[in-house]
């Protein structure tokens, strides 16, 4: 799944929630801090390495935008490599992180060991296939080519008019100055199991983006995902009563509107 967490400049992060994040998802983590003229950039395959290193470098520049990444891997080896961020193009002065599987085109062909996104950011995107992502018509383009998937950038190029960017950001979720790509931080502080509050309080599902209203279950009533579990239909595997169906709450909808 991998979770993408960005922090707002002069926010604190939620170390216990990256933490949290980074065990949900340990494939590898990445960083990245605005540093007013630069980015400083980190990745590693130790979580309290990383996190740690991040922290040490948010503590000197906190007035700017930050990011960091978990990643769970779909494409590409388990190396540092494939953490993000990205720079783009091979531009450090841009980097992309992201949150999904990316479309086909960009997966790695045989041989090719690097991620999908990992793809994107050195391939697609330097050719900008979308347009400028400053234009509402880039933006918009963009988050369609990402579906239901999230990602980030931060930059210090003066060709972009910002430093940071969310795309898809009504996917995700903010709590206390930080944007989160979506609860996976819950499964790093509770075990398998345990029911939490439904987590559509953001008002969307973290898998499709639907919004959602008032829900009876822990699964969209759209695609099915389950927020207690953070799995995909049909894949719940959260302990049910005996002989109650486990999508109740979703197939007593799927019924009403066939």
């Amino acid at each position: 799944m991998c979770i993408l967490t960005f922090i707002k400049p002069g926010i604190v992060a939620d170390y216990d929630a990256l933490a949290a994040g980074a065990a949900a998802n340990p494939h590898g983590h990445g960083w990245a801090v605005h540093a007013g003229d630069r980015l400083i950039v980190g990745h590693g395959l130790d979580p309290k390495t990383t996190i740690t290193e991040f922290a040490q470098a948010r503590s000197l520049f906190p007035d700017g935008p930050a990011l960091f990444h978990s990643r769970f891997a779909t494409h590409g080896k388990h190396t540092t490599a494939n953490c993000h961020p990205f720079a783009i193009g091979g531009d450090k002065r841009s980097v992309l992180a992201h949150n999904g599987i990316l479309p086909e085109h960009v997966h790695p062909l045989p041989g090719d060991d690097r991620s999908d996104t990992r793809i994107a950011a050195e391939d697609f995107l330097p050719r900008l296939p979308f347009g400028s992502l400053d234009s509402w018509t880039g933006r918009t383009r963009f988050e369609r080519w990402l579906g239901t998937d999230k990602a980030v950038i931060l930059t210090v190029d003066p060709a972009y008019k910002h430093p940071a960017y969310i795309f898809n950001e009504q996917a995700g979720h903010w709590r206390d100055g930080s944007w989160y790509s979506n609860h996976s931080y819950d499964l790093g502080r509770f075990p398998q199991g345990v029911v939490f509050d439904y987590g559509f309080d953001d008002g969307f599902c973290d898998n499709c983006g639907a919004e959602i209203d008032d829900p009876d279950g822990p699964h969209c009533l759209y695609c099915g995902y389950c927020v207690q579990c953070q799995r995909t239909y049909p894949r719940c595997t959260c302990a049910c009563p005996d002989e109650s169906e486990r999508y109740a709450d979703f197939i007593d909808i799927e019924l009403e509107t066939a």
